[in-house]
């Protein structure tokens, strides 16, 4: 096919306002369920959901369609107590004062520490890679464009594709995140992004009344 060939646009549903008004309501409220939790399960999960899931994540929209992502999708207790050991290793040095006291002053509602005990105890990691080069077809060597937006859009899609699955998520972004990489066996040109916990909340799991909070619409958004 011509890359410069249109298709018809065929898989598109027209809905009745009234119809688009309440699929937007209903969304919108199942989402309002949507959690970080730091108390997990390790309640097994099935490979087609994790599958599935990523499917979803990779129709998200790119620049210039080049996908720029890779996700590795960890289920392995030895590789998640690498990741584990070397996020802590991290953390410590996280909260024990390499960052700045505002920070960890903002962070204190959560009642987030060092100890990332979900890193092993979850059914699945999935670390989110962006690609410098690549391009639509395997093994291409291109430049990739907008590569953080995508990344952030497929990322996001990703996330609400488990929530939908019925999947409780955490999003963990320690810095530096080089060791994914090498744990992950990735290639040079790409970069570790987030590494997404997901599975099961633990029978005890709690969230943060902070948490909580969303700013109203008229703090989000403006009509013009």
């Amino acid at each position: 096919m011509n890359d410069s060939a249109h298709i018809p646009l065929t898989d598109y549903t027209t809905f009745s306002q009234d119809t688009m008004i309440e699929k937007s309501q209903k969304f919108y409220e199942h989402m309002k369920t949507r959690h970080s939790i730091r108390s997990f399960s390790s309640k097994p999960v099935a490979k087609e959901i994790i599958e599935n899931a990523l499917l979803a994540a990779g129709t998200s929209p790119s620049g210039a369609n080049h996908q720029p992502w890779h996700f590795v999708a960890i289920s392995s207790n030895e590789v998640k107590q690498k990741v584990r050991q070397k996020a802590e290793e991290h953390e410590q040095k996280f909260y024990s004062g390499k960052t700045s006291k505002e920070w960890l002053d903002a962070l204190k509602p959560l009642g987030t520490d060092a100890n990332k005990p979900y890193l092993e105890i979850a059914p699945w990691l999935i670390a989110v890679f962006s690609q410098k080069t690549g391009g639509i077809d395997e093994g291409q060597k291109k430049q990739n464009y907008y590569i953080h937006e995508s990344v952030g859009i497929a990322t996001g899609m990703l996330i609400t594709a488990l929530h939908t699955a019925g999947l409780a998520t955490l999003t963990h972004t320690p810095k530096p995140m080089t060791f994914l990489s090498e744990i992950c066996n990735r290639p040079d040109n790409e970069r570790p992004y987030m590494l997404i916990i997901a599975g099961h909340p633990a029978s005890n799991a709690t969230i943060p009344a902070h948490a909580i909070k969303k700013k109203p619409l008229s703090s989000i958004s403006t009509f013009l």
